[in-house]
């Protein structure tokens, strides 16, 4: 990654024209992870060529797996099937990327060799032990660091036994990993939640050939079976369209297109959120991509006003919540969060990071446990720090556009692991938004 980088933000012009945002780095993923295990080559477009993904390819090529780039977002995968990795010469490198991390732990689980992930400071200060617990009940061997927190040590060889897991929260990353643990298990492996948590990983398994069931709040697989090549479509990223749907809903005569934004249902709660709050969005051509839903959004400036967040939607927008905290700084009246205590063991904890930026350009916001209250008014000009994390740095900057003065955005670096060409993307929309010098 490129050393310190700091952002000026300010008010900019009305935001129009079409834009396509990166495709999603959830899809991309699991693309690469099951690709390479399937049996024959796949072919994925419209992966994102962030530095979280990135490290994800670096990991399988260490262990023997073929993978070409014939033109940027696409790439061209030469599966090993599900035994063929081989025993990497090295520490394995996730950088910031938490679902790296998290899913490899189920995958590495059930190979026959020793194998180890690293990742940056932020993620080495990431939770791991709700990985490691379900894992271990199936017979995985994981060694963390002092707290349960990265590296992981995953031993090999291990005989993995089926599991019928009741997560006490909802999370696709925990669901995931032991998934593709399964993969590898004897018998019917099978995860249930108290809300529902995205589908990702359930969608790519059925689109790579396994059989896979999932419904509502539950999923299960046997183990025993095999993945085969596929072609892959990645839809847009919803979480890098979240920045722009807030900017356009605030900036008054902005109208925007967003084109072949990823729907799927457990993805979207903040469009559910601004629509609440009095935002102007349609949702236009819909259809299917890469298993998944897809549409373009229409996104029209509209006075927002502050909401009680429905807290059904939380799981559904749990990476959209700095964006929604600067929709609900600038907006009339008052915004109160509930149950995203999540939030705290993000790339940064979210709540305070948000929490102490936004007063820093005046914003009234209380901070609570699992969640904020947010008294939208008028900001003003400022120096603030993002801490290294990616949506809170695009989330300033979307709140910068309605400051009274220029912003200073520190340490904006890690938006290269979702979003590379964020700040051109949005100044040639119409964001003041540039590298401070």
């Amino acid at each position: 990654m490129a050393g310190r980088q700091d952002w000026l933000a300010g008010p900019g012009g009305a935001l129009r024209g079409e834009i396509r945002v990166p495709g999603d780095k959830s899809v991309s993923h699991r693309a690469i992870m099951l690709a390479a295990l399937a049996d024959g080559c796949s072919r994925i477009e419209g992966f994102l060529e962030g530095e979280d993904t990135l490290a994800t390819v670096a990991i399988f090529r260490r262990m023997g797996v073929d993978i070409g780039a014939p033109s940027p977002g696409e790439r061209i995968v030469r599966g090993v099937g599900l035994h063929g990795l081989r025993a990497p010469q090295e520490p394995l490198d996730c950088g910031n990327s938490g679902t790296a991390m998290r899913l490899l732990a189920g995958l590495l689980a059930g190979q026959s060799f020793d194998s180890t992930l690293v990742g940056d400071a932020s993620l080495s200060r990431r939770p791991m032990r709700r990985v490691i617990e379900p894992l271990a009940r199936m017979g995985a061997r994981i060694e963390a660091g002092e707290g349960g927190f990265p590296p992981l040590t995953i031993r090999g060889k291990n005989d993995l036994q089926s599991i019928d897991f009741n997560n006490e929260i909802a999370s696709a990353q925990v669901k995931s990993a032991v998934l593709l643990a399964g993969l590898y298990g004897r018998g019917e492996t099978r995860v249930r939640e108290p809300r529902p948590s995205r589908d990702y990983t359930e969608r790519m398994l059925a689109a790579f050939g396994w059989p896979v069931r999932f419904r509502t709040g539950e999923a299960a697989l046997e183990g025993g079976h095999r993945l085969r090549a596929t072609e892959v479509r990645v839809p847009a990223d919803f979480s890098s369209a979240a920045f722009f749907l807030v900017a356009a809903s605030l900036v008054p005569g902005s109208e925007l297109l967003l084109r072949g934004v990823g729907m799927n249902p457990r993805r979207t709660g903040l469009l559910a959120a601004l629509r609440a709050m009095g935002a102007d969005i349609r949702v236009e051509a819909e259809g299917r991509q890469g298993g998944e839903p897809v549409a373009d959004l229409r996104v029209r400036h509209a006075p927002l006003h502050g909401i009680e967040l429905d807290e059904a939607l939380v799981p559904d927008m749990i990476d959209e919540f700095p964006a929604l905290f600067a929709a609900a700084a600038l907006a009339r009246g008052r915004t109160v969060v509930r149950g995203a205590a999540e939030l705290r063991v993000k790339e940064s904890d979210r709540i305070a990071a948000m929490a102490s930026a936004l007063r820093a350009l005046g914003a009234r916001v209380e901070e609570r446990p699992d969640g904020a209250v947010i008294e939208g008014g008028r900001l003003h000009g400022g120096d603030v720090d993002s801490l290294g994390d990616h949506r809170v740095a695009m989330s300033l900057a979307v709140a910068a556009q309605l400051a009274d003065g220029e912003v200073r955005i520190r340490d904006c670096a890690n938006v290269a692991t979702s979003f590379p060409d964020f700040a051109g993307l949005a100044a040639a929309a119409g964001f003041g938004l540039r590298p401070a010098g």
